[in-house]
């Protein structure tokens, strides 16, 4: 027997660093409800973002496109409206889908497929965020500084936590309303939280999990000469290089980051159990990942933009145990590579493309059939002054920055990146295909010139649309009350009676 198409849960954190998960080693932090996905799921070890900057990174995710593909340079970036998204090709495969929380789009369209989306999102939808590379030593005052780290603890409430909040509340009133609903196509729900993205702050319930004595300093710190051009940009950017900390803000950054990410998998254990009190689990597939990492003080950098591990590589985890056995993945895979797995696990066959993509299906992994081993990678925002490309292949990641040397490193034999080996002689044989790659594979030239173009539009637009009246993008959530709880437009006794769970059957 066939098995009917499946729900689909896809959940994100924003910012969560693959190393800080007990799924991939850590021994610190604690999410047992992560855990539990992955002991009966299929574990990517090796996933990476394809841009380290939130809404890149997301325009990614949901399009199977590379960033200069669609101009997804920064997070004041638009997607363009004709571009398809995993939401578009599962709708017409006859999916509800739905958004609660963050997905960081910019311009007019704030829905790109979703048939309902239950939040606006917590960052702008304007272009005010736009990256300037014409002044590359005016730093944006907008942009991270160092007051995450310097002020990292404990707090009462948050702006992370009313929006986290409210995206699980409208995720699980969601799930009932589909356990009650007699619309029986499948759906795609898309449930995405800011944790645990800076600040570093968290209720003392998640800070009281942890204690100073356990939290691990970074391995890595280096002395100025050992810096790559673009780490000393960054932190010149974020004001690191100039910033007054010592070890105990950095304790305190990490110690609230993991509370943070125990209020995340809290989250995540209370989405599955709205599955299972709904019976919807039993034909729900869960996809969980995210939009890049956090430095947390490795190599003395923070947050993202780097492409170095902790900044690039993701959780991705598959829990669908009636169709995929557990394993562990140790292939070279992206976030990329997110619309067609899910567009094939939904309808069992890859989608009938209507532009071409560059993601290639997960399934072939989850089924045991091998698959591919490559990750390619786009960063064109802030801290730097040209695009900085990445190809993940094997033991191997390099780096190509038109103004910065090369980069090369062995992940196998040298997994916290400390040593560059592209200027070693011993190492052309493997260098050299790399270049020869990348000068086939990007126009360098171009995409700086295309990158400079978008900045300079979307700057003066941004300025232009400031002035005089406002008309905001601003995703705006609707609820027309007049069919909300008790109204005289239902029997008061057949309302009651559907909006039971159980729903009661009829006298």
């Amino acid at each position: 027997m066939t098995q009917p198409q499946p729900n689909i849960l896809f959940i994100m954190a924003d910012q969560m660093t693959a190393s800080a998960l007990p799924v991939y080693g850590n021994r610190t932090v604690k999410a047992p409800h992560l855990e539990s996905l992955a002991k009966q799921g299929v574990v990517f070890d090796s996933a990476y973002c394809n841009s380290p900057l939130c809404a890149p990174s997301r325009f990614v995710l949901m399009t199977g496109r590379l960033p200069a593909k669609i101009g997804a340079y920064d997070n004041a970036a638009e997607l363009p409206a004709d571009v398809p998204t995993y939401a578009h090709y599962l709708r017409k495969a006859g999916y509800k889908t739905a958004l609660s929380g963050k997905m960081h789009f910019c311009g007019p369209d704030q829905l790109h497929g979703f048939e309902e989306r239950f939040t606006s999102d917590i960052y702008p939808a304007d272009f005010g965020w736009a990256v300037n590379w014409d002044e590359p030593a005016s730093r944006p005052t907008w942009y991270h500084d160092m007051s995450s780290v310097t002020q990292a603890g404990p707090c009462v409430r948050s702006n992370q936590l009313d929006y986290d909040d409210e995206v699980v509340f409208h995720a699980r009133r969601y799930l009932f309303n589909q356990a009650r609903s007699a619309d029986d196509r499948p759906f795609c729900l898309t449930v995405s939280m800011t944790h645990p993205h800076d600040p570093y702050a968290i209720p003392e319930e998640y800070w009281n999990r942890y204690r100073d004595e356990d939290i691990e300093l970074p391995r890595v710190r280096l002395d100025e000469s050992q810096r790559d051009p673009h780490s000393k940009r960054l932190r010149a950017l974020y004001q690191a290089d100039a910033a007054d900390f010592d070890d105990s803000q950095i304790r305190n950054a990490r110690r609230a980051y993991y509370g943070a990410i125990s209020y995340v998998d809290d989250q995540v254990g209370t989405l599955l159990a709205t599955l299972k009190e709904t019976g919807l689990d039993k034909n729900t597939l869960i996809v969980f990942s995210g939009d890049h990492g956090d430095m947390l003080g490795e190599r003395d950098l923070w947050y993202k933009m780097s492409w170095f591990e902790d900044s690039a590589r993701v959780p991705f985890i598959v829990y669908a145990p009636d169709r995929y056995q557990p394993a562990r993945i140790s292939a070279n895979v992206s976030t990329l590579d997110l619309l067609p797995t899910l567009v094939e696990m939904a309808t069992g066959s890859a989608p009938e493309l209507a532009t071409a993509i560059e993601g290639r299906s997960l399934v072939p992994h989850l089924t045991g059939q091998g698959g591919h081993d490559e990750v390619i990678g786009e960063y064109m925002g802030e801290g730097t002054v040209a695009p900085v490309m990445m190809i993940r292949r094997g033991d191997w990641k390099y780096i190509h920055c038109p103004a910065d040397p090369d980069q090369l490193y062995n992940l196998i034999n040298d997994p916290d990146e400390l040593t560059n080996l592209a200027p070693d002689p011993d190492y052309a044989r493997v260098l050299q295909p790399l270049r020869e790659e990348t000068a086939r594979r990007w126009d360098m030239e171009h995409i700086q010139q295309q990158v400079l173009d978008s900045q300079r539009r979307r700057r003066l637009v941004a300025e232009a649309l400031s002035q005089g009246r406002v008309t905001s993008w601003d995703f705006q959530p609707w609820v027309d009350a007049s069919q909300q709880y008790m109204r005289n437009t239902m029997d008061l006794g057949d309302l009651e009676r559907q909006a039971r769970l159980p729903v009661m059957p009829e006298d």
